[in-house]
């Protein structure tokens, strides 16, 4: 779940700067939380975590469902693990542990944003690769969806105007859907779909069919590389900084090192 859990609870917007609570113990620093998340509460949200955690997430929507699932997972269980000066919340019966640390001090305990910070980035990269696989194996079954009603591949993901070139078009009631959904090709330029980028290779045996995608941010969204061929088995790499540019110079699926196949 990672950042949605934080960004989902509510939708941020512009507020007072408030002094950040210190709590007797890690115990009423968690159920302060949990209040402001049930009840909505963006002052006392921005009292709980400092007034700057904001700086530390995307400026998402609201996100109900992942606040209802955090809610949830706090009624099954919630206990604290202290390390230290150091305690880390954890909810539910997977025991989920925040990435937010509570930290003491002097004054008592309190959330670090700054030092979840770091946590909260790897978790949303390992959710984005994760997704990212899961979508290059819903391209082939879209590819072999678009064979069985065309009897050819699709060389586009998303169609051209009016035409059915791709693996996406728009459809009315009652039509059957296109073998893959929209989500590919944002309509918000350089958005990405999972935090990556995607797009077609032809095949080395120009029979088949293959993709490649990579991130958006390399160590932001991602930092792997994928790419996938008919036989449904994705392949890895960490093409490094320069991974916009190593992947669009990648002209055909043709797999070697640095790329490793995924076992999972």
């Amino acid at each position: 779940m990672k950042k949605q859990i934080i960004i989902g609870m509510l939708a941020c917007f512009t507020l007072p700067a408030f002094a950040q609570q210190q709590f007797a113990s890690p115990e009423k620093a968690a159920s302060a939380l949990a209040d402001a998340m049930g009840s909505q509460d963006e002052q006392a949200l921005s009292q709980v975590l400092g007034d700057d955690w904001r700086q530390y997430l995307p400026a998402e929507g609201a996100d109900p469902e992942a606040v209802a699932r955090f809610l949830r997972d706090w009624k099954v269980s919630h206990h604290i693990i202290e390390q230290g000066n150091a305690a880390h919340l954890n909810v539910g019966a997977e025991n989920w542990q925040l990435p937010i640390p509570m930290i003491k001090t002097g004054a008592g305990w309190h959330f670090d944003m700054a030092q979840g910070a770091d946590e909260i980035q790897v978790r949303e990269i390992g959710r984005n690769e994760l997704s990212t696989i899961q979508a290059m194996h819903a391209y082939v079954d879209a590819q072999q969806d678009y064979f069985q009603r065309f009897q050819h591949y699709a060389k586009k993901l998303i169609s051209s105007e009016g035409q059915k070139d791709g693996l996406y078009w728009p459809t009315v009631s009652g039509e059957d859907p296109s073998p893959l959904g929209p989500a590919y090709s944002p309509q918000v330029p350089g958005m990405g779909y999972h935090g990556y980028h995607f797009r077609i290779l032809p095949d080395a045996s120009k029979q088949g069919f293959a993709l490649i995608a990579w991130p958006v941010q390399y160590g932001q969204t991602g930092i792997m590389s994928f790419t996938v061929d008919q036989n449904d088995q994705v392949w890895q790499a960490n093409l490094g900084e320069n991974s916009v540019d190593k992947a669009n110079a990648v002209k055909r699926f043709a797999p070697e090192k640095p790329w490793q196949e995924v076992t999972q």
